[in-house]
């Protein structure tokens, strides 16, 4: 079996998923980092299918590009600019390819966390 990549986006500071919000996923390698995909998030937070797909998994390092600052002025949380937050980067490594790694995002104009879900 092999393993995919998911993530989403809560909104803490509204309670809520945070829709519309555009994700990047790069590889990083030794040349630099390649952009492997882009999804957009739904209504649940979500992007509708896997980020990064069985059919492209593989360990290595990766990256995840959250641009919160545009979803932030669509919901008037952006405050003054330059804005506190608007790219949320998030490095991590996948090292077993048979797992599904989900990796959220929890946001609010000021903060933000991630770990590794389930």
């Amino acid at each position: 079996m092999s393993g995919f990549l998911t993530t989403h986006v809560l909104d803490t500071a509204r309670g809520q998923p945070a829709e519309g919000v555009q994700i990047a996923l790069f590889r990083l390698g030794e040349t630099g980092a390649e952009r492997i995909a882009r999804a957009v998030t739904n209504a649940d937070g979500r992007t509708d299918t896997p980020i990064l797909p069985a059919a492209g998994f593989a360990p290595g390092r990766y990256e995840l590009v959250f641009s919160v600052g545009a979803y932030f002025r669509a919901t008037g949380q952006a405050g003054a600019e330059p804005m506190f937050l608007d790219e949320v980067p998030v490095r991590f490594g996948i090292s077993d390819a048979s797992s599904h790694y989900h990796v959220p995002l929890l946001i609010s104009p000021y903060g933000y966390s991630t770990y590794r879900g389930s």
